[in-house]
């Protein structure tokens, strides 16, 4: 990835969490000067703080969230405060400050009930607290900063740093003869350091010019079921995928309801950035697997050991 002399300085929040310790990788190979601020460093709901950290910014790519799906069912108004509340008050701080956002969202603000991929104008809906949460953020970014904010939802996220299904299934190979996995519900498993680079990718296109404010979708291409990735994860790490058995959403019953359909379209890379969308859902799951982490993981479990 090149850089030019327009990358300037920039801020990524949520730093400690697994896509922002991506993004915060990528910036620094490709050498660009950025600073990572965890949830420790940095009080997203504080709007003083919030100024004071997009000071001299250019680009603020936003993995600050509040993750727990399940427990926003019981604290919405502690979820919303954190992606809701507090991204209208850094969607705020970046307009005064003239600099562009990148907040990433999610496939929850819409109501899954689709039969075709969702388009980036696609009627929200949101099922579950966790979206409507997510839906309060949206609506900040793309009020406040029409042309410099760029909401991107993701959906399916796995990666090295930090718990994931993925992980979770190796890790459950090397203690379990066969697996019970969802198969109806159908989505875009995503990679997040492949995400990572279209973040980086996005912020570089909005320096110059390139890029229209607004949303894009931020999975991979292609589409499965929990039970599919499950299987295609199995079997790239040298592990037999029949030990993946089908079961139903009514076998794992949660406080939040899941969406079933969250496969989203891809329009907006190219037609608003001139960017091409993440590559297919098995292509970024074969690179994945190659990482340290997860071939650790793999040989842990053809070993037959928790990793």
């Amino acid at each position: 990835m090149s850089t030019n002399s327009l990358a300037g300085r920039w801020l990524v929040t949520g730093a400690g969490g697994m896509l922002g310790q991506d993004v915060l990788t990528v910036l620094k190979r490709a050498r660009i000067e950025a600073v990572g601020l965890r949830r420790t460093d940095l009080d997203i709901t504080d709007p003083a703080a919030v100024r004071a950290a997009v000071e001299g910014v250019t680009v603020v790519v936003n993995c600050a969230a509040w993750t727990d799906v399940d427990g926003a069912e019981t604290a919405e108004e502690a979820a919303t405060a954190v992606n809701g509340t507090a991204v209208r008050v850094l969607a705020e701080a970046c307009a005064d400050a003239h600099v562009r956002l990148i907040h990433v969202s999610t496939d929850y603000v819409l109501p899954g009930d689709a039969a075709e991929p969702y388009r980036e104008d696609a009627e929200t809906g949101p099922v579950n607290a966790y979206g409507r949460s997510k839906l309060v953020g949206e609506q900040a970014v793309t009020e406040l900063l029409p042309q410099d904010g760029y909401v991107v939802r993701t959906a399916w996220l796995y990666g090295e740093h930090g718990p994931n299904f993925v992980a979770t299934m190796l890790k459950l190979a090397a203690q379990r003869d066969t697996l019970d996995v969802v198969d109806d519900q159908h989505g875009q498993p995503t990679w997040s350091y492949a995400l990572a680079r279209h973040l980086v990718e996005l912020g570089l296109a909005a320096l110059k010019g390139w890029a229209m404010g607004g949303i894009y979708h931020g999975t991979a291409s292609g589409r499965t079921t929990w039970m599919g990735l499950a299987r295609e994860t199995y079997r790239l790490s040298g592990l037999d995928p029949e030990r993946i058995r089908p079961t139903t959403s009514e076998a794992f019953v949660r406080p939040a309801v899941r969406p079933a359909f969250s496969v989203l379209a891809h329009d907006a890379w190219k037609e608003e950035a001139g960017l091409e969308p993440l590559p297919d859902w098995r292509e970024q799951l074969t690179q994945a697997l190659a990482t340290p982490g997860f071939a650790a993981l793999a040989k842990a479990a053809r070993d037959g050991r928790a990793g």
